[in-house]
Parts: C-alpha cells; structure tokens; sequence
C-alpha cells in the first residue's frame, strides 16, 4: 500500500514538480517504507526549496541519524533548531536541542 501511494505522489510531482507539499509527502511516504536514502534526497529538495517551520529539518536529521550520518544530522537539527525559533515553535526548538544533546554524548 504504501508503496501504491509513493508511486501516486511520484506521478503528482512528475505532473508538478514545484509543488513543494508533494515533495514532502512523498519524502515522508519513503521515510515510512524504509526508503531512507530517497526519503533524505527529498526532503533536502524540499528544504532547498521551502522555508520550514522546523519539522522538516527534524526528521531529516532524524533519516540521517538512522542512516549512522551524525555529524549531518546533528546540522540538520541546529537548522531545524533555527527554523522552529524564527517560525515562534520554542517546544520543538527544545525538543531538538535535548536530541542534539544526547547526539553530542
């Protein structure tokens, strides 16, 4: 099933590729399957070319952690860190700095 609905959204964003909500969709719907490394080319597309209010920098970083890429993961939550505080979300700023803590262990 979930791989039905990559292959949809993948058609979507094929149809329209500046769609920024698709491209996230179809990074969370790799993420969920097990698609890491495409989940990651996404999201960075994504990134690239939104300005996040911070989840999405979190599960980047959190892809790449899984993926045993610390050190990109832990940018990836200090951007996310930067990104929730400028959006006003202080909760999931803190949430990503007690994660970047334990990282830094």
């Amino acid at each position: 099933m979930t791989s039905d609905r990559a292959a949809v959204l993948e058609k979507m964003l094929a149809r329209n590729p500046d769609d920024s909500r698709l491209r996230f969709g179809l990074a969370l719907e790799y993420l969920r399957s097990g698609r890491s490394a495409d989940g990651v080319r996404e999201l960075r597309a994504y990134l690239a070319a939104s300005d996040d209010e911070g989840n999405a920098w979190g599960r980047l970083a959190a892809a790449l952690n899984e993926m045993g890429e610390d050190e990109q993961a832990k940018e990836a939550y200090r951007r996310g860190i930067e990104a929730a505080n400028r959006h006003g979300h202080p909760t999931m700023a803190e949430e990503f700095e007690q994660i970047l803590e334990g990282l830094d262990s």
